[in-house]
């Protein structure tokens, strides 16, 4: 692996001017754990093994609010356990900020990286990995700093990019105030309170929908152009194929989530950071959106039940106000957080099929980036036939980090069909489950990616 030694000797150097590192031994696991503090003001850990294999994984954490931030190394304790055991080094930051905080994560990252081969030395490998928000961090350090890392796992990742995210996000909530009559504002949320003041009058609204047959129709509409798939809860029951009032009553449960974590509150963050409104829906065509959805035979079929036009709701949506961009706003968002699909290592996504948060359909717009950029050899995608957001077992995380290594030692992609990822996940953990299944998400609905000049705006 060759590294940028220029990087790395800034990076030492400013390390000098940090906080010493406080390192302490596990006895009963044989650890060395280590945490510190980087120029930026980031907290990171380390966890090296006594017996270490050589192999560094550097984590990449989600979404954090705030106002608690600290640093993390792996995505769970019973999936730490079994890497420690396994002989991985594991690393990882806080990042230097908490919310959309992709300028910091990057180079905290980085420069935990380096304090870790300034300690323990160079790693015979460097895998970086992460999950939610933390898989647009890894994705953006296998585009920005190949030559620092292997190959890279990306785990329920945000793989879509910014700019495509909060378009994607703001098509649900644009339709429940269309057609439920809300007046909220949706984009250039001056405060905190103010998104919480939107998100709960936008909630009591879709409440009082739900009683209805016409409101539960546009509900279902509504998160249709979210892609909100109809089992999204491991506490849900998995409802019938034509049960469809099952499958909708899964979904108000998922919209008022989202209603209540990224349409308001997380997006005003990020406004802040950008510098305004970053997403639109000028020049968009519901009818052609809700064609493409993986849920439009449900919405057709509340619709018909509910004795409404489906065609005059979308006529509707098209003709109602639209919402523009604030353009170094979203100049701001696709530099810093949206792809260019250019990989020169390998990388690997998983991700459930029942995600309500970040829809499945999001590895079709890191596809489809790759794909234009010339580099879909270098990735390979693997789905996980489960409910909720990253809600994977340790069997199935370790049996993506294990295929990825497999591609790393061998050059070619071996076993990432659904048996052989389910045979390496019993092997690597028999004790949870190993749900690995064959899938073919449909196409996101809003993509934005640096690959396609058309994109751009």
């Amino acid at each position: 692996m060759r590294h940028s030694t220029r990087i790395a000797c800034a990076a030492a150097l400013l390390l000098t001017l940090t906080t010493a590192p406080a390192a302490t031994a596990t006895a009963d696991t044989g650890t060395t754990h280590v945490d510190g503090q980087l120029p930026s003001g980031a907290t990171y850990m380390m966890d090296v093994p006594t017996t270490w294999n050589g192999t560094v994984l550097l984590f990449s954490h989600g979404y954090n609010a705030g106002p608690a931030n600290p640093a993390q190394d792996a995505p769970d304790a019973a999936t730490k356990a079994l890497l420690l055991q396994q002989g991985y080094a594991l690393i990882g930051s806080s990042y230097a900020s908490t919310g959309w905080a992709v300028t910091d994560a990057v180079p905290d990252q980085m420069a935990t990286l380096t304090a870790f081969t300034d300690r323990f030395g160079q790693a015979s490998r460097t895998l970086a990995w992460g999950r939610s928000y933390g898989g647009l961090v890894t994705t953006a350090i296998a585009e920005r700093h190949p030559d620092d890392i292997d190959g890279s796992l990306s785990m329920c990742g945000l793989v879509h990019g910014g700019v495509a995210n909060w378009n994607n996000t703001l098509d649900p909530v644009f339709a429940l105030k269309t057609l439920l009559g809300s007046d909220v504002p949706l984009v250039n949320l001056p405060t905190q309170q103010a998104a919480t003041d939107a998100a709960n009058t936008l909630t009591a609204t879709v409440d009082s929908a739900q009683t209805t047959a016409e409101g539960r129709a546009r509900i279902a509409l509504a998160a249709a152009l979210h892609n909100i798939p109809v089992w999204n809860a491991p506490t849900q029951t998995r409802p019938a194929a034509t049960d469809w009032d099952a499958q909708q009553a899964n979904q108000y449960d998922a919209v008022k989530g989202l209603l209540k974590i990224a349409a308001f509150n997380r997006r005003q963050e990020a406004e802040v950071r950008a510098g305004g409104n970053m997403s639109w829906n000028t020049g968009v065509d519901y009818r052609r959106l809700l064609g493409q959805s993986s849920v439009r035979k449900e919405v057709t079929e509340l619709y018909k039940k509910a004795g409404l036009s489906l065609n005059k709701d979308l006529a509707a949506l098209n003709r109602a106000p639209r919402v523009k961009a604030d353009r170094n706003a979203v100049a701001w968002m696709s530099t810093t957080s949206s792809f260019t699909g250019k990989l020169t290592k390998p990388q690997l996504t998983i991700h459930t099929i029942g995600d309500p948060l970040v829809p499945v359909q999001t590895e079709s717009a890191l596809r489809r980036a790759v794909t234009a950029a010339g580099s879909s050899s270098l990735l390979r995608q693997a789905y996980v036939d489960n409910a909720g957001h990253c809600t994977f077992s340790p069997a199935e995380q370790l049996a993506a980090l294990h295929t990825l290594e497999d591609r790393l030692t061998t050059g070619g992609w071996h076993g990432t069909d659904p048996a052989s990822l389910n045979a390496r996940a019993t092997a690597a953990d028999p004790t949870t489950p190993t749900r690995y299944v064959s899938y073919h998400p449909t196409p996101y609905l809003r993509p934005y990616d640096l690959a396609h000049p058309a994109d751009r705006r």
